[in-house]
């Protein structure tokens, strides 16, 4: 059986981190529970007080065709460079002056939301271009 697959990022603000990634990837809120309006209503039915209410967040993507995301709020912060990053595929099949003009308008709209550009990789006989890029909790990812 085919297994399915969810990539779980720690934070310090795991719904402002949901809507940044949301945000990128075109993603949307997961839903509340069946019987319920807002996931405000279900978080007031389960008793959970507000201080908590930011513990946990999640995000799919609407066509299901993507992983789940799901964010959890840690107490320590990131120290290190991620040994795992996404790769958001923006401009695939593209190549030269076209590829890293689409990935620069795209990582100054990724700016605009919190991001920070690290690096600029320019095309060479090996890499097609990418931008290397932080979330705002200093998680790497890259366009392509």
């Amino acid at each position: 059986m085919a297994q399915t697959v969810q990539v779980t990022f720690d934070a310090h603000d795991p719904r402002a981190l949901a809507g940044f990634w949301a945000e990128v990837l075109g993603y949307a809120d997961d839903p509340p529970p069946p019987g319920f309006d807002s996931w405000e209503a279900t978080l007031d039915a389960w008793g959970i007080p507000p201080e908590r209410r930011n513990d946990r967040w999640a995000v799919s993507d609407p066509d299901g065709a993507g992983p789940r995301l799901f964010f959890q709020r840690v107490p320590e912060g990131k120290t290190a460079k991620n040994r795992v990053h996404l790769d958001v595929r923006t401009a695939p099949g593209r190549t030269g002056p076209e590829r890293m003009a689409a990935l620069d308008a795209r990582a100054t709209e990724l700016i605009a939301l919190g991001a920070t550009v690290l690096t600029r990789i320019e095309p060479d006989v090996i890499d097609a271009g990418h931008v290397v890029m932080q979330d705002p909790e200093g998680n790497e990812f890259c366009l392509d």
